[in-house]
């Protein structure tokens, strides 16, 4: 179901009235009518969000202050947020809303936050009565009420939602493991549909409050999503493979697939060839030394070779700009969960498995890779290259190639004897 998402400018003389009193989000306009787009003494052109700041202000979203200014770094309250997003007129409400419990929404915001409730944007499930509204909105909540309200406009948008759960998330808070569980959805789908993004230090920044510039970007950005079908939006494919399968591949590199039965000999037993990596993900496979048993977490595949909108989700997370492969192959980025049985070095780590594609003996070497702060095997070794854990987890990296010459194919068994096998054809 598409829905088309666009402002709803009600009479100003009505938004004069519901909102008084709160400076600089929507009003009489009139410091707008004096000063024309783009003229805030603190909005220069050059400044990032600049066009979305004079689109809001021109919808009626904002207003400028009584001195020229917009504020753009000045945060925004949720029950600031709360009556923006009830503006949305062409946002679908609820079959049967949820009434609006809260005790402490001032009352110009009682309205909004009863709409945006309805719009399915606040889910006053949960809050425990209060939604704190005059606090700042912190970025993890904005996410979370982004996705919200795109699951009410497209359903498989909430089935998104819920296939990500376990996901890989490209930020860095999911990599040090300080992403909490109740936010890890959100967050996944908001920088899956290009909704939000990570910031310049690699963080997506749950804790951090929501500006006025950001907000007028937002605004633009969902309204974009909102009419896109989740499954033309690849970086969130991608995100719900993963967190179904672990493993991208089906997205970047779909030529991978499970050859046919006449590819092998009439004694193999070709019920056990499985293409579905979901069957080995986090299983027990068969190694080729016995160092350690070993399990895969994840598997991410990045084709360095596209332009950069068609470029994986993963890539800023793996890969600098100036990475290049040859012959055509891409990327394999493996997330190991190893169990060490006495000793283990980076050597034997290597050797567990004889394959390009599925390489323990290293971790990427990209300045990305170190941003993002990705669990990396150096980390893990002692001074004479011998793992200092029993149960070392990290990512390494290998090579997915399409040569035939260079042995193109994936082949992983399990301890049940389920053959994961895969071929480009």
């Amino acid at each position: 179901m598409r829905k088309k998402i666009i402002s709803s400018l009600t009479t100003f003389a009505l938004l004069t009235g519901a909102i008084a009193g709160v400076a600089g989000i929507v009003g009489s306009s009139s410091v707008k009518a004096a000063h024309g787009a783009s003229t805030f003494k603190d909005v220069p052109t050059a400044h990032w969000a600049s066009s979305a700041i004079d689109s809001a202000v021109e919808q009626g979203y904002f207003k400028g202050y009584a001195d020229g200014t917009f504020k753009p770094g000045a945060p925004v309250t949720k029950a600031e947020m709360a009556s923006i997003l009830a503006r949305l007129s062409d946002q679908p409400e609820l079959q049967t809303p949820a009434p609006n419990p809260f005790t402490d929404v001032p009352e110009w915001a009682k309205n909004g936050v009863s709409t945006a409730i309805a719009k399915g944007f606040i889910d006053p499930s949960s809050y425990k009565g209060k939604l704190d509204a005059q606090a700042p909105l912190s970025r993890g909540e904005m996410a979370n009420w982004l996705t919200q309200g795109l699951r009410v406009v497209n359903s498989d948008y909430g089935q998104a939602l819920s296939d990500v759960t376990n996901t890989v998330i490209p930020a860095k808070e999911y990599f040090t493991g300080t992403l909490a569980a109740s936010q890890k959805n959100a967050v996944a789908v908001a920088l899956g549909t290009g909704l939000m993004s990570v910031a310049n230090d690699k963080t997506f920044g749950v804790n951090r409050t929501t500006t006025r510039a950001e907000v007028a970007v937002l605004i633009a950005r969902y309204a974009s999503v909102a009419k896109t079908k989740p499954a033309d939006i690849q970086g969130l494919n991608e995100l719900r493979q993963v967190g179904l399968t672990g493993t991208n591949l089906s997205v970047i590199a779909p030529r991978y697939q499970k050859p046919g039965p006449e590819k092998f000999s009439e004694s193999y037993d070709y019920s056990k060839i499985t293409g579905d990596f979901s069957k080995v993900r986090n299983q027990e496979l068969v190694t080729v030394t016995k160092y350690a048993t070993a399990k895969i977490k994840n598997w991410i595949i990045i084709n360095p070779y596209v332009k950069e909108k068609e470029r994986s989700i993963y890539y800023p997370a793996f890969v600098d700009e100036k990475d290049k492969l040859l012959r055509g192959a891409y990327y394999s980025f493996i997330e190991y969960d190893f169990n060490i049985i006495n000793s283990m070095n980076r050597l034997q780590a290597g050797s567990l498995f004889s394959s390009p594609t599925i390489n323990p003996l290293t971790s990427p070497s990209s300045k990305a890779f170190k941003d993002y702060a990705v669990p990396h095997i150096n980390s893990l070794l002692s001074s004479k290259g011998f793992f200092v854990l029993k149960n070392p987890g990290y990512w390494g990296e290998g090579l997915l190639h399409f040569d035939k010459t260079l042995n193109p194919e994936v082949h992983l068994t399990l301890k049940d004897g389920t053959d994961f096998f895969i071929v480009p054809n």
